[in-house]
């Protein structure tokens, strides 16, 4: 991975913690917009039922999206874009050292699907609804995300750090596992999402072929 994948790119577009959850800022459009789609899925919300969550009407809305499929671009795009920002800098927290990588690149996936659970939700089970180039914008922000778990597994097993026989599918392995985190969890469950983050990192860890850390 090289270094500027690893430094943000301006730090003004970052928030001072990237573990912090404390605010949201998806617009209050694409937030009410958000709710319908959980609610509804993409194909069953109408625009008439956007717009009145939105407190807006039809044309009003309109004036801000320009159609049903722009907001839902609009909520994955924001959505890929935070994930990437808080990735960058959970990176650059853990500086050269591969397994301080591997560590926090699992809490910041996993903390991101749970915490931002509809949006990745969204992002994730709506992409066959995304039109060709925004899906294809979307799958390449995907792909440059999962990038990031490659490099430092293909790293980490030359140095000798992981041990796992085929790195590639082991990467696959660990972000699927956290990625899917935004499936099933729920903030009033057994766990927290900081305790989650720290399991799944042993469970990482033992997929990569890491010793205990």
């Amino acid at each position: 991975m090289t270094k500027a994948a690893h430094q943000p790119s301006s730090t003004d577009e970052l928030s001072p913690d990237w573990r912090n959850y404390a605010a949201d800022d998806l617009p209050p459009i694409l937030a009410s917009a958000l709710e319908c789609f959980m609610e509804h899925g993409y194909h069953g919300t109408t625009i008439r039922q956007l717009a009145a969550r939105a407190g807006l009407s039809v044309p009003g809305l309109y004036h801000y999206y320009p159609s049903k499929h722009a907001l839902l671009v609009a909520i994955a795009s924001h959505a890929m874009n935070d994930l990437w920002i808080r990735s960058e800098q959970a990176l650059a927290e853990a500086g050269a050292d591969l397994s301080r990588q591997f560590d926090l690149l699992v809490e910041c996936l996993v903390l991101f699907h749970a915490r931002r659970r509809g949006q990745a939700f969204i992002a994730f089970s709506e992409i066959r609804s995304l039109e060709a180039g925004a899906r294809a914008e979307h799958i390449a922000a995907r792909d440059r995300q999962q990038r990031l778990m490659d490099d430092i597994l293909a790293k980490g097993s030359a140095a000798g750090i992981f041990t796992a026989p085929h790195p590639r599918e082991a990467s696959t392995a660990v972000v699927t596992m956290c990625t899917g985190v935004a499936q099933w969890f729920r903030l009033d469950g057994e766990l927290t999402p900081e305790e989650l983050a720290e399991r799944y990192r042993i469970i990482a860890r033992m997929a990569a072929g890491a010793q205990p850390a």
